[in-house]
């Protein structure tokens, strides 16, 4: 908490005016302004829409409400967009398709531009699309050319076949083109320098031979590789926009609204418009959307996601609150003093960036085989042009040929599939598995772990309070507490009426339910006044464990709770640790639970009480011995999750924490996080095996364009063989 102390003193003096109206008049001004500039747009998620049925009938549902000018449903991303006067709000539309039978969820719109005009995925398909046209083509000619034409028809075919290759080479190639070019320019070979000297050099020869009239061209191995290489680079390119597409979707579930209070006045404004100095309503249940100081309310703050202490702490006047907690009880008004990308929350993650560079400085298998590979490609091509310039006493037309061929023989299409092929294979199977890979990278580090850290809080544990030993309780006294608790939207109140339902007990009929902002909350039962809630509110002696209390007439009960696993958490933890993986457990939350959970799930290394800087430093530490998989979910985990070799955050996870995660878990079950890396070894072997069959495959083919064998017709046939065993190999992880 330290931190976010800090922000909210940085920014704890909100400006003064000298008249109140100077402030309240150009506030609402730019409220207004902004719900004018948004007053179109609302996007809604139906993540249960299937069949043509579904798009009638919501649209139908939708464009019956007054206001709605139109609606459309896209049914592959299951998202409705409606069109409608400023009036109408996200939240009517969602009770209507409620009514329907449809779930539904507001999205912010402006979150989901990127997948919405995914330009550079329209740009490969459209020249992929090209290519392929060009090299059925091209190929048809080819043959006929194989099958025996000679003199002028050879030739003709062969200028038909470079009016269509030309062309296609130089809009098919400048993804590689533009990305050689930026790899010259930094003084490196990256893979995309003998893939682009490829393509030119096969082109130019081709060009050459044919107004020679020679009785070969590479027109159809330079078509067919520029097809192999883009089908590569977008298989890379849509496995990475899938993970875009659903981590925006996560992100844009989170619509950040605010209630600002405007002479008197409750508006709902967008974050973007809220400034410091305004005033912010906060009701029960609701998230804290900015960083302030409470100037009004009672209440109690969840701040397990930001801290990892499970126990909801007390606020009134004067306490500093962060962005990403969440009030439980009493209705807050906060004067703002930090909001959208000036709280805390996006401060941390601007710290975050700096630990994240360590990630981007990762080699990956496919750049160190670049490394290796691009200069012995260049250098074989080089020394046999030069061979053979001098065994041909000066023939440049003949060792340019031999020189061309050995730089198109040596496959870099092969090689440029190896890696995207596999990730695109195991990242489909992770994604089934309810894990989203984010970065390129990750299933590459994945596989180089040898120890897992995990949070407790909102990862190992759902975030959800559990009753210890309820049925050891007087079946009378429960009662009574599960009638108090129904009363109440705490956690631990919640906790407590389903644990008694659960039991079959039903609740004590308590008249006059009043809530007491902080406390808890009080009625009458039998003519006396009961409470539940706070220890010294309810005069009980406090437990050592999270509990809430019961004043029942002159005595005093206790509810101790527990923090309820996530499914799949103790699966996960033994197939892990079966795996020789490490396993520790790292908490911000008392010793208590920490200590229990970590008994339960079978975990020998624990440790509680740790502040975000410490997590990051034991991270740090492990890491100077091994490679660390950090798997957390809250502000207190964002250091860690970006310090680590590669790290996992859950769905529920606040925005920073996904932000400096590799991958996010979709689901509540634990178990896929034990398969992530068990295919990310998978995958890591399976890339190792490309590289190996497309080496393979340069040893035989090699010395034969050396020695001048490789005619155009075996070096097209032998490349779309390396291609496709490369992509069968990647395709074993399905």
């Amino acid at each position: 908490m330290a931190v976010v102390e800090d922000f909210g003193q940085e920014y704890g003096r909100a400006p003064v005016s000298a008249c109140p109206a100077c402030v309240v008049v150009p506030a609402a001004e730019r409220i207004a302004a902004l719900r004018a500039d948004r007053a179109g747009r609302i996007v809604l998620s139906l993540p249960n829409a299937a069949g043509a049925q579904s798009i009638s009938t919501v649209e139908a549902a939708l464009q019956a409400v007054p206001g709605v000018l139109s609606a459309r449903v896209n049914l592959t991303l299951k998202r409705a967009s409606i069109e409608a006067m400023p009036q109408v709000t996200a939240a009517q539309l969602i009770e209507v398709l409620e009514g329907q039978g449809q779930e539904a969820h507001e999205l912010d719109p402006g979150l989901l531009s990127v997948t919405e005009t995914d330009r550079q995925g329209r740009e490969l398909l459209m020249r992929l699309g090209v290519a392929f046209f060009s090299m059925m083509n091209v190929m048809l000619l080819s043959v006929a050319v194989w099958s025996g034409a000679e003199d002028a028809t050879r030739d003709l075919f062969h200028w038909i076949s470079g009016a269509i290759a030309l062309p296609t080479v130089i809009f098919a190639g400048q993804p590689f083109f533009r990305s050689a070019w930026a790899s010259l320019r930094r003084g490196r070979l990256g893979m995309d320098v003998p893939i682009s000297l490829a393509l030119i050099l096969a082109s130019c020869i081709s060009v050459y031979e044919t107004w020679m009239s020679g009785h070969h061209a590479y027109f159809d191995a330079a078509v067919m590789l520029a097809f192999f290489l883009l089908l590569g680079r977008y298989l890379d390119h849509r496995t990475r926009a899938v993970a875009r597409s659903a981590a925006e979707e996560l992100a844009a579930l989170e619509v950040p609204r605010a209630i600002v209070l405007l002479d008197g006045a409750e508006v709902e404004t967008p974050i973007a418009a809220v400034q410091p100095g305004d005033l912010v309503l906060v009701r029960p249940g609701a998230r804290m959307p900015v960083d302030g100081i409470v100037v009004k309310g009672a209440s109690e703050l969840d701040r397990s996601l930001l801290t990892g202490e499970s126990l909801p702490v007390q606020a009134g006047e004067g306490t500093v609150v962060s962005a990403g907690e969440v009030n439980l009880t009493g209705p807050l008004t906060v004067r703002v003093t930090a909001a959208g990308k000036e709280s805390s929350l996006h401060r941390m993650a601007d710290l975050v960036a700096v630990a994240e560079g360590a990630k981007t400085r990762y080699t990956s298998l496919a750049d160190r085989a670049a490394g290796l590979y691009s200069p012995l490609v260049h250098i074989l091509s080089f020394s046999a042009f030069g061979y053979w310039l001098w065994a041909t006493g000066g023939d440049l037309r003949h060792a340019i040929n031999i020189s061309a061929a050995v730089l198109i023989i040596t496959c870099p299409c092969a090689l440029g599939l190896a890696v995207p092929a596999v990730i695109t294979s195991a990242s489909g199977k992770l994604f089934r598995k309810g894990l989203l890979i984010k970065h390129g990278t990750a299933l590459e580090r994945l596989a180089e772990v040898d120890t897992v850290v995990f949070d407790k809080t909102g990862t190992l544990t759902l975030g959800v309070p559990e009753p210890v030993a309820l049925a050891g309780q007087p079946r009378e006294v429960v009662a009574v507490a599960a009638a108090l608790a129904s009363g109440s939207s705490h956690p631990l109140a919640r906790a407590l009426a389903e644990g008694a339902r659960a039991l079959g007990i039903a609740p004590e009929a308590v008249q006059d339910l009043r809530e007491v902002p902080g406390q808890g909350i009080e009625g009458l039962w039998q003519g006396r006044r009961v409470g539940l809630g706070r220890a010294d509110w309810c005069g009980a002696e406090a437990l050592p464990e999270t509990a809430t209390y019961l004043a029942l007439g002159d005595a005093t009960h206790g509810f101790a709770f527990t923090d309820r696993p996530r499914p799949g958490a103790a699966e996960a933890v033994a197939a892990l640790q079966k795996a020789g993986l490490k396993v520790e457990l790292l908490s911000g939350d008392a010793e208590a639970p920490v200590r229990a959970l970590a008994a339960r799930l079978g975990i020998a290394d624990w440790r509680a009480g740790v502040l975000p800087a410490e997590k990051a430093a034991r991270v740090a530490e492990l890491s100077r011995t091994g490679k660390v998989l950090m798997v957390g979910d809250g502000l207190n985990d964002t250091a860690a999750l970006a310090a680590a070799h590669v790290s996992i955050s859950p769905a529920s996870a606040l925005d920073a924490a996904r932000v400096a995660s590799d991958i996010v878990l979709l689901g509540q079950d634990m178990a896929p996080i034990a398969d992530a890396v068990r295919i990310g070894r998978q995958a890591a072997r399976r890339m190792v095996g490309n590289f190996l069959i497309s080496g393979g495959y340069n040893v035989v083919a090699v010395p034969l364009a050396l020695v001048g064998l490789a005619t155009p017709l075996a070096a097209a046939l032998a490349m779309s063989l390396s291609s496709i065993t490369v992509s069968l190999n990647a395709m074993r992880l399905r």
